[in-house]
């Protein structure tokens, strides 16, 4: 019986320090990660509003398209003019790789979202 108690109270003990010794190392890792991804999320998030304009048209075309519009009409010239406004935005497309980069952009930023999330998630459980 006497040693019964001996045993469990020694493995009670051993025990309680593999799991404390676990616990700050798992801990330290999910402070790692928890700080390397808000660093790469900030950073990844800086060069997707960068990119952002490379997906829309550019507003100086139109608007240059409309001046030589207006310029046409002040010179008398309305076959040169249409009789309709010029919308170059219209037939704009962004390229194929431009669409791929924001793409691998997007999935890098959701990646590590979904990593500082989980490891919130790891230190509150």
């Amino acid at each position: 019986q006497d040693n019964r108690y001996r045993f469990w109270g020694l493995y009670g003990q051993v025990a309680g320090e593999h799991d404390q010794k676990f616990l700050d190392r798992y801990t330290n890792d999910m402070e790692s990660i928890l700080l390397f991804s808000g660093l790469f999320s900030t950073v990844s998030s800086s060069f997707i509003v960068a990119m952002e304009s490379d997906l829309s048209p550019d507003p100086s075309d139109t608007t240059n398209a409309l001046l030589a519009q207006l310029v046409q009409i002040g010179l008398g010239n309305l076959a040169a003019a249409g009789s309709t406004p010029v919308d170059p935005a219209s037939t704009w497309s962004p390229s194929a790789s431009v669409v791929r980069i924001q793409m691998i952009a997007y999935a890098s930023l959701s990646m590590s979202l979904l990593a500082a999330f989980r490891a919130v998630l790891g230190r509150q459980w």
